[in-house]
């Protein structure tokens, strides 16, 4: 039979070979001595606070005891939280995946201990210990599996939002996965649930979806804005704050995905329709500074969106104004210009302009966008890069259909790469 080693055992060895005695111990540890002696004589636990300066003064790697501690005291004896919750957030500060999944696995039996997984999930989420946190939402989504609650929902959507990354079908099955729990958040969740969503598939070019998810968005927003005019108590605007952006925004951007589902089928005129929709927001009635910021970049968005329509529609006069556009807007971001370049790209290969001079007037900018790196953001992590690879092979295409093969095969090698 193989003998399971204890932490005490590990103690009284130090002590020994340190000619050490317990007094000097505490002393040097700063646990006190009645706590150890407790700890040896009745083979009562030390707290994890006390085994982290225990760990400490004996010269060890923080957290070295952690898996002894697990062995010793968690497994195989009745659930204790007050052990058990500060030793996952040690775990998880340390990467220990593997000692987290077999404290995780002795618990999860008894839907009891749920609430409060998933509290620690969360705080593990809003630390960015993302691993962690993932570990302690399927556990908790195992086994509420078959309630039907908003925590369920929440805990599926904290998974699709850590599992979304540079693998798109990957991201197609978390967002296949969590699209039917959408309709369980909280209403005012759901806004950003279904912006999370539109912008996964826009990413993988599945219009049809991104088409749904905008138009549910509006339809929400549009009801939820309405009610937080009519109903301006403090629990609401309270609910309301857990929104990612001004609430308005839900609306408006709703109306330039759906311009964006138009431009891929090429219907450019009902895309111009959409824009339209987001150029006069004088209905918008808060007047804050962060309002005012999404308000000023939806009509820069627009007043470009308005002439990239009109120039992919086959009015390619609009280039020049195009093109002057973006070289005098002093707040264009890389992300703004990711989709500027493309558009003109687009145009050119469309309707065979010479774009060489626009190309070579905004060199600078092009290299640095073919070495743009992700952003953790849900929507610079998902749709830039693709946007990005998009225009990659946009201007490999401008030069191939040019005879210019040499630039043209080192832009599409590095489109299949990506």
């Amino acid at each position: 039979m193989k003998h399971t080693p204890t932490i005490l055992a590990e103690f009284e060895d130090y002590l020994k070979q340190n000619n050490m005695t317990l007094a000097q111990f505490a002393e040097y540890s700063g646990v006190h001595q009645r706590t150890l002696s407790n700890w040896i004589t009745q083979h009562r636990p030390v707290a994890v606070q006390q085994l982290d300066r225990i760990t400490s003064a004996m010269g060890l790697p923080e957290g070295h005891l952690y898996d002894l501690y697990i062995e010793n005291y968690i497994i195989d004896l009745p659930p204790n939280m007050r052990r058990i919750e500060p030793l996952l957030y040690g775990c998880a500060e340390l990467d220990k995946l593997d000692a987290i999944r077999r404290m995780v696995g002795h618990i999860m039996d008894n839907l009891l201990y749920s609430p409060k997984l998933f509290d620690i999930a969360e705080t593990l989420f809003a630390q960015g210990r993302y691993d962690a946190a993932l570990l302690l939402y399927e556990n908790v989504a195992e086994v509420e599996k078959y309630q039907h609650s908003e925590r369920l929902a929440l805990c599926q959507y904290r998974m699709f939002t850590i599992q979304v990354g540079d693998d798109q079908n990957r991201n197609l099955r978390a967002a296949t996965i969590f699209e039917v729990f959408v309709e369980r958040l909280d209403e005012i969740e759901q806004l950003d649930a279904l912006k999370d969503l539109a912008n996964v598939y826009r990413s993988l070019r599945i219009w049809d979806k991104v088409d749904e998810m905008a138009k549910k968005m509006k339809a929400k927003a549009k009801f939820q804005y309405s009610m937080k005019h009519q109903q301006k108590s403090r629990e609401r605007n309270e609910v309301i704050k857990k929104l990612s952006r001004p609430m308005f925004v839900y609306i408006t951007y709703a109306d330039l995905l759906c311009a964006g589902v138009c431009e891929s089928r090429e219907d450019y005129g009902q895309a111009l329709q959409y824009t339209y929709e987001y150029v006069n927001l004088d209905w918008v009635k808060e007047t804050d500074e962060n309002t005012q910021h999404w308000v000023k970049l939806f009509q820069h968005w627009a007043q470009a969106n308005v002439i990239v329509n009109k120039l992919l529609s086959g009015d390619v006069s609009m280039i020049h104004d195009y093109v002057e556009y973006i070289s005098t807007s002093s707040d264009t971001t890389e992300e703004d210009r990711v989709v500027q370049l493309l558009n003109v790209l687009i145009a050119a290969n469309q309707h065979q302009v010479d774009v060489d001079y626009i190309l070579q007037r905004f060199e600078t900018e092009i290299d640095s966008i073919t070495r743009q790196q992700a952003s953790a953001d849900m929507y610079t992590y998902q749709v830039v890069p693709e946007q990005t690879t998009l225009f990659e092979y946009e201007v490999a295409k401008y030069y191939l259909n040019r005879g210019r093969y040499s630039y043209g095969f080192k832009y599409l090698l590095d489109v299949l790469a990506k």
